[in-house]
């Protein structure tokens, strides 16, 4: 399944209820990629530009998006940045790929 890195920020109202009551949303976010057949490899709060990261599977860029919209749909989270992660093993071979494209690509100009 692709892996994807997900980064965003809590609105301030989440901020301070999460500081009235602290909670692990660990469980949480397991449990909301788990129902669109994906699988949480870890989520963490972070420091600077977002609030937190999350590197998840998912079966498809769907399933993901229907997560994601749901989370951002709660109104607890915004700013929402996902970005695709590819294995150093599959670049390889895209690289391999590359390179036998290359050969017959005409470049404009």
């Amino acid at each position: 399944m692709p892996i994807y890195i997900t980064q965003g920020r809590y609105t301030a109202e989440t901020i301070n209820g999460m500081i009235a009551r602290p909670e692990d949303r660990t469980e949480a976010v397991a449990a909301l990629l788990n129902k669109v057949g994906g699988k949480l490899h870890g989520t963490y709060v972070t420091f600077g530009e977002y609030d937190f990261l999350t590197i998840c599977e998912a079966p498809s860029e769907s399933a993901l998006l229907s997560a994601l919209l749901t989370a951002a749909g709660s109104g607890t989270v915004t700013d929402l940045r996902t970005t695709v992660a590819v294995s150093t093993k599959d670049a390889k071979a895209a690289f391999g790929a590359a390179a036998d494209l290359a050969k017959s690509f005409k470049a404009p100009g």
